[in-house]
């Protein structure tokens, strides 16, 4: 499997009058992104960088990224992206902090492929699950998954157990989880993916451990 694709973005540390709400949105107003690096039992940093390059490798599918500080590099991977009400424009960044030979988890676009064939029975294709969360070393972390749904009938269901995951990867959800279903419309939808009653929330690896965000940033997220 092709190691994960790393890009350098430049950055510049954030200054004490570059805190706070009005400050991000003069930020944001000049092509920067606010943003925060934390983990590896390291102070955070806050810290912006250009919104339009970090926008076109998320589009890449890119997770793990070199961020240039003003001459010293940090190893990062995008644990959360925070968009505006309408979902067009980012306004905030976490990045934590990775050693290229740690286990991470990291969800992960899900995409379907084919026709099933329950198609031709009157039946439509509804994807639940967008994307799915999985462990893997830094390196390995896919693009997305890839999933045949050519073999699908009405009434049929794949669920993450179904997915198939290259060596190494391993899927961190529920294995009854419904990515997509097969069905006939007007018929009750699939059940939604969710986090079982009483199961506790996924937790991040140890060796990630976050920051305090200042206020105003988790504020205006």
């Amino acid at each position: 499997m092709s190691e994960t694709m790393t890009i350098t973005i430049g950055g510049k540390t954030r200054r004490e009058n570059e805190r706070g709400k009005k400050a991000c949105r003069r930020i944001r107003a000049t092509g920067w992104l606010p943003g925060i690096i934390y983990g590896h039992k390291q102070d955070p940093v806050a810290v912006v960088l250009p919104a339009h390059d970090l926008e076109q490798a998320l589009r890449k599918g890119t997770h793990v990224l070199t961020i240039d500080l003003e001459g010293a590099s940090e190893q990062v991977l995008v644990k959360d992206v925070q968009w505006d009400h309408l979902g067009s424009s980012m306004i905030h960044v976490d990045l934590a902090r990775v050693d290229l030979h740690e286990r991470v988890k990291v969800n992960v676009q899900v995409v379907l492929r084919g026709t099933p064939k329950g198609a031709a029975e009157g039946g439509v294709l509804e994807q639940v699950l967008s994307e799915m969360e999985v462990e893997c070393v830094v390196t390995q972390i896919p693009e997305s998954l890839r999933v045949n749904v050519a073999d699908l009938g009405v009434g049929q269901a794949l669920h993450i157990r179904d997915v198939p995951l290259p060596e190494g990867i391993v899927a961190t959800g529920d294995p009854d989880t419904v990515i997509c279903v097969c069905r006939v419309l007007g018929e009750e939808p699939a059940p939604e993916a969710a986090v079982a009653e009483g199961e506790a929330a996924p937790m991040e690896p140890e060796v990630i451990t976050r920051g305090k965000v200042e206020e105003e940033e988790a504020e205006e997220a």
